[in-house]
């Protein structure tokens, strides 16, 4: 729903997936997202891809409960983290599970910890800590980071807000090394006992929004109404749109799948429909597209049908193969595939191809793809770095060293080195017409590099920022800073 993948679970469901994610030992993070997360996702690029990426989803919140009837594919039930978080930290008492809080106010937190060991005395609460209220960017994070790994926790529970606790996450996933994150925003305050549930009855009949509203009336009164104005606006197109396109589709159902002979592609081919009857009646085929060696081709051009269901299967897809290091590539798109992308601001999760021949070309140049690359000077006189891909947390620390390589030597290898501008300065380009996405870290990185360009007597400037990488500097208000 508006480009966020809720996963259709159950609170029990999801405390034994959680379960299996702290056993496994890897990092997973989990996002408890309600009606202000899938608005704010609609104009926030980096918070839509972390939604998308995130291990699992739940639906906090009762209007997302009935707006997924309304599109046809109903979630079983409300999962909310103040339900959810309690429920986590018994099981943890009894696991033997580590836990550490991060986030709300000194007071909230103390109290926090205080009622929880009260509560549950066996309960290994390895760490509460709030810190120094501050944008994200300007926090503390190696301060943070060390407090969070020296604890070891099995569970961090971050109280940042939405979406500060979700970038923070997504930034520190694995230098943090947690098994389960989760951005839980006001739970602390609930077990602090310095904000109150709603009665149980307007929990279960999905009015404890109205009981927080008249709790807090001058903060959430504006947040809340434009919150479900622009919702129900985004949830009425989204249904209108693909119920135009279903009446045009036929009942073809048919999907084929075939592995090329060096098993290195697996191509998928649909019909007419890719909707939540066909993700049902083929429902043992997606588990084993991101558990083989292969990347995954989805040849799209029959197919006049795609509803929120199949654009949720996609997204799964694309998560999970990324995870593993493949592709999802979706070739030759049709219109309506394409309108029903748009609408629900995916376009640039996928890479997109005209046939199989583009398509296997464009995963062996993702795979071999660097991340920095020098330039000969050819787009101007101060043009000596070009950025490419995705720069984000994975590969921050290697993009820092390549292009700091560059700014202490920017003639190496005969590029010529950056020439003094008007006022006498050296001047140097990063060129981002060729990155497609950037994250919070990538965004710190830039900065990072400017302040290191300063020392060495540079004038460091990003150019030619795609939409996607705008808008997250523009989120973070950094657009004026690195741009000009």
């Amino acid at each position: 729903m508006l480009g966020v993948p809720f996963d259709r679970v159950t609170a029990a469901d999801a405390l034994r997936l959680i379960s299996d994610m702290i056993a496994s030992g890897r990092p997973h993070y989990a996002a408890t997202a309600n009606v202000d997360f899938a608005v704010q996702a609609l104009g926030d690029v980096e918070l839509r891809r972390i939604l998308a990426e995130a291990d699992l989803v739940l639906c906090d919140g009762m209007p997302l409960v009935w707006a997924s009837r309304f599109l046809g594919n109903p979630l079983p039930e409300r999962v909310t983290g103040s339900d959810l978080v309690p429920q986590l930290l018994a099981a943890a008492a009894d696991k033997g599970w580590r836990v550490f809080f991060l986030g709300g106010t000194d007071e909230s937190v103390a109290r926090a910890a205080r009622n929880v060991r009260a509560r549950h005395p066996s309960l290994k609460l390895v760490g509460a800590y709030s810190p120094p209220f501050k944008p994200l960017l300007e926090m503390d994070q190696e301060d943070i980071l060390r407090r969070v790994r020296e604890a070891k926790p099995d569970i961090l529970l971050v109280a940042f807000g939405c979406p500060k606790q979700e970038k923070w996450i997504s930034m520190h996933l694995h230098l943090a090394g947690v098994p389960m994150s989760i951005g839980v925003g006001a739970t602390i305050d609930f077990l602090a006992g310095l904000v109150r549930r709603a009665p149980p009855w307007m929990q279960r009949t999905g009015l404890e929004w109205v009981y927080r509203l008249l709790q807090e009336p001058q903060r959430l009164f504006r947040r809340y109404f434009s919150d479900l104005f622009v919702f129900g606006v985004v949830i009425l197109r989204q249904w209108w749109q693909l119920r135009s396109l279903r009446s045009h589709a036929q009942q073809a159902n048919r999907v084929v799948a075939q592995s090329t002979k060096n098993g290195v592609y697996q191509v998928v081919r649909f019909a007419e429909r890719l909707d939540v009857a066909t993700v049902r009646e083929h429902a043992k085929l997606w588990p084993g597209l991101p558990t083989s060696e292969a990347h995954v081709i989805f040849e799209l051009s029959a197919v006049q049908f795609l509803d929120s269901t199949g654009v949720g299967l996609l997204v799964r897809l694309q998560k999970q193969l990324r995870a593993n290091g493949r592709q999802l590539v979706l070739v030759a798109p049709t219109k309506p595939v394409l309108r029903a992308l748009a609408l629900m601001r995916l376009t640039e999760f996928f890479p997109l191809a005209a046939d199989l021949t583009a398509a296997r070309i464009l995963i062996h140049d993702r795979r071999d793809e660097p991340s920095v690359v020098s330039t000969l000077n050819l787009a101007g006189p101060h043009e000596v770095v070009a950025w490419q891909g995705d720069i984000v947390a994975a590969n921050e620390e290697q993009v820092w060293r390549m292009t700091t390589l560059l700014l202490d030597k920017p003639d190496a290898d005969g590029l010529a080195a950056p020439k003094p501008g008007a006022d006498g300065q050296y001047q140097m380009n990063i060129n981002l017409a060729d990155v497609r996405f950037v994250d919070s870290t990538g965004v710190r990185l830039m900065v990072r590099l400017r302040k290191q360009a300063r020392l060495c007597g540079i004038q460091l400037k990003f150019t030619a920022p795609q939409p996607a990488v705008l808008n997250v500097l523009r989120i973070l208000r950094m657009d004026n800073y690195l741009l000009t």
